[in-house]
């Protein structure tokens, strides 16, 4: 991933991405976060529609951070709609949820995430998950 390469952030709850962009911050990794609230927003995001059609302003993703549970089409929705287009397959798909079963954990992955992360309920801990998504996913090492 080039430094340049956003980081999308498919999440509902507006203060999940603020405290993600904080933990990014901490951690010492200057990426540009970009936040939507559903998976509706994140394939009109990935498509170039609507108010994402300015590739300058809006560049593809380096990866793309999804929440599972969301309004209108949810995580899951999203890495079936990913399947389907050829110009996505290669794109680094990591969920950030709040479930820890184990039927999510492998129906996402069976869907195409690369990994799978429980959102921490601790700033320092989200800090360190950060770090670990940078090392694995970012080409960057902490």
């Amino acid at each position: 991933m080039t430094k340049s390469a956003p980081i999308l952030v498919a999440d509902d709850e507006k203060n999940d991405i603020f405290f993600l962009r904080r933990a990014f911050q901490k951690a010492g990794l200057n990426a540009l976060i970009i936040g939507v609230p559903d998976g509706e927003e994140v394939e009109k995001y990935l498509s170039g529609e609507d108010s994402f059609s300015d590739r300058s302003r809006f560049p593809l993703p380096g990866l793309l951070v999804l929440d599972i549970k969301m309004p209108k089409r949810d995580g899951f929705d999203v890495l079936k709609w990913l399947q389907g287009r050829d110009e996505l397959k290669d794109m680094t798909v990591v969920m950030l949820s709040s479930s820890s079963q184990d039927s999510d954990i492998r129906k996402a992955r069976e869907l195409g995430a690369r990994d799978y992360f429980v959102k921490p309920s601790d700033f320092d801990q989200l800090t360190e998950l950060v770090q670990t998504i940078a090392e694995r996913w970012l080409n960057c090492s902490a």
